[in-house]
């Protein structure tokens, strides 16, 4: 489980997360809501130790993200996809998917590499393995950056704004690759605007607004007249994400 207690993260003078808790169980596919600036990827940060805490606690499967030694472990049971792809642009697609595996789990090259060129074939890019980033689109980074995590068996998958920079051709590729992983069981994280992808996705819907927890709900119940709609605030922002 990832659990978070009472955290607070500040850059100057400005609150960016004010007492979050959260839980995230085994199989659960929770989906961060939220405008822009209201501590949704901070979160995720925070969760795989990017962003040191000002306060409070972040434990995954009983690892602090706050002591080195630990964060070491929590990491081995996560993995985290961002926005802008960050792979490697000297090494082809599946020498960016083999290097952690390597480094970190120990596996031998031939089978990292062979666990590699599968994760590929899966998401539609086995003839795009031995390609360079500069020479995939997009929407093929992405589902390479998708591969990179996996590749580490994480038992968590944290998934921040994953689409933002993707065109809707290139965004829907991303999603159908989410989609299938949830209905296996992935355990995911997902930071997003897709609104619509949430809803058929998530077991759970969190709602953040200037930092703080407003509301942690099912999905059918958030998306509910009388759930999270009954709260000007949610059915402002959803009213305003729906005509955008």
């Amino acid at each position: 489980m990832i659990s978070a207690r009472g955290v607070r993260k500040s850059f100057g003078s400005a609150t960016v997360l004010d007492g979050i808790d959260l839980d995230v169980h085994s199989g659960e596919v929770v989906s961060i809501l939220g405008s822009s600036g209201s501590g949704k990827s901070t979160l995720v940060r925070c969760m795989n130790g990017l962003e040191k805490l000002d306060g409070g606690r972040i434990t995954i499967d009983d690892f602090d993200v706050s002591r080195p030694k630990e964060l070491v472990e929590a990491r081995k049971r996560s993995a985290t996809v961002f926005q802008l792809f960050n792979l490697y642009p000297h090494m082809t697609a599946v020498q960016n998917i083999t290097l952690a595996p390597i480094q970190v789990l120990k596996q031998s090259r031939a089978q990292a590499e062979a666990e590699a060129r599968a994760l590929l074939d899966s998401v539609g890019l086995g003839a795009r393995a031995d390609a360079y980033p500069a020479q995939l689109s997009g929407g093929q980074r992405q589902r390479v950056g998708i591969c990179r995590a996996l590749a580490m068996k994480p038992r968590y998958l944290l998934l921040d704004e994953i689409t933002s920079a993707l065109d809707p051709e290139m965004t829907a590729e991303v999603l159908n690759i989410l989609a299938r992983l949830a209905k296996t069981g992935t355990t995911m994280v997902f930071v997003t605007h897709e609104i619509e992808f949430a809803r058929t996705i998530s077991s759970r819907i969190v709602f953040l607004d200037k930092g703080q927890l407003v509301v942690d709900l099912p999905t059918s119940e958030f998306f509910a007249t009388d759930g999270g709609m009954a709260k000007p605030r949610i059915a402002q922002f959803l009213s305003k994400m729906r005509k955008d």
